[in-house]
C-alpha cells in the first residue's frame, strides 16, 4: 500500500458539496479514500518513500522513481501561481471573475491571495485560514494578479506550513487584523472553525498512526500515546505503508513549546 494523495475536505463548487478530509491509499492500482474525521483511529506504519505516481479517479498508476512526493515526470508546475499580471502562458485564459482576498493565520500572519470567485471559500479552507476578507472582485485573473502583486509589497503572499503549525494553539490577534484591514473596504468577511482546540503547540512529526483530532488545511492533528502531533499531509504522500503502529521513537510533548 502507498499513500498517494490527500483531500483537505474543503467544500467544492456546489453548495453542500462538503466532505470529510482524507488520505488516499492505493493498493494494486485501486485508490481507497481513508477519511480523517475527528475520532478516527489511524494505524499505518511508514516504510520507504518514493514517487506517488498518478491518480485518475479511483485508479492509481504507480511509479518506481525516487522523487518525492512526485518525480519530475509526475510533477506539475502551475504557472498561474507565479503570475503577477503578465501572463506566463502562450495565451491568457483566466477570463472568469476572480477574487483578491486577505487571510489571517494565528496569531498574526496575514497574506494576500487570488482565486476564482466561486472557489473563494474552498481556497481559504484549503489553506487553513482563521480569518478572511474578500477585498476585490474583478473580471479576470490578470487584473487580480496585478492587485495581488501591489498588495504583496506590504503583506506576504505565501505562508509556510511550519508557521501555520506554530499557531495551531493560538488565536488571531484581532487588533492586528483590524489594523491590516484598515486600508481596505472588504466586500465580505469570514471566520473559520476547524474543530481543533489545543492548549499547547503540538509536536511536528511525520506519522499516520493515532487518533484524529482534526484537519486544518493540509495539517493533520493526531494524538498518539498521550502526545499531540501535527502532520503535514503532503509529507505523507509517497510513503509505502503497512497496517500497524509506528515502530520508531516519537518525540513527546516534552519537546514542544508554547
Amino acid at each position: 500500500m502507498q499513500i498517494v494523495g490527500y483531500d483537505t475536505g474543503a467544500p467544492g463548487e456546489r453548495a453542500g458539496d462538503g466532505r470529510q478530509p482524507a488520505i488516499l491509499v492505493a493498493s494494486d492500482g485501486v485508490v481507497d479514500r481513508v477519511e480523517l474525521s475527528t475520532g478516527t483511529t489511524l494505524a499505518y506504519a511508514l516504510g520507504e518513500r518514493r514517487c506517488a505516481g498518478a491518480v485518475d479517479g479511483a485508479t492509481h498508476y504507480a511509479c518506481e522513481n525516487d522523487g518525492t512526493p512526485y518525480c519530475d515526470q509526475h510533477s506539475n508546475t502551475w504557472v498561474c501561481a507565479r503570475c503577477t499580471g503578465t501572463c506566463l502562458k502562450d495565451e491568457m485564459d483566466c477570463y472568469e471573475e476572480h477574487a483578491v482576498y486577505l487571510a489571517a493565520f494565528a496569531p498574526a500572519t496575514f497574506k494576500v491571495g487570488v482565486t476564482r470567485l466561486w472557489r473563494l471559500e474552498t481556497r481559504l479552507r484549503e489553506q487553513g485560514a482563521d480569518r478572511a476578507a474578500h477585498v476585490h472582485a474583478v473580471s479576470n485573473g490578470r487584473i487580480a494578479r496585478e492587485l495581488e502583486a501591489e498588495i504583496a509589497t506590504d503583506l506576504t503572499d505565501r505562508v509556510r506550513v511550519p508557521d501555520k503549525i506554530a499557531g495551531l494553539h493560538r488565536t488571531v490577534d484581532e487588533g492586528a487584523w483590524e489594523r491590516t484591514l484598515g486600508d481596505f473596504d472588504p466586500i465580505d468577511r469570514g471566520t473559520f472553525d476547524y474543530g481543533i482546540d489545543l492548549d499547547s503547540r503540538p509536536v511536528v512529526e511525520t506519522l499516520a498512526a493515532g487518533d484524529v483530532v482534526g484537519v486544518k488545511g493540509r495539517v493533520l492533528v493526531l494524538t498518539n500515546a498521550g502526545t499531540t502531533y501535527a502532520v503535514d499531509l503532503r509529507g505523507l504522500v509517497g510513503y509505502e505503508v503497512t497496517e500497524g503502529t509506528a515502530e520508531r521513537d516519537l518525540q513527546s510533548n516534552l519537546g514542544a513549546f508554547t
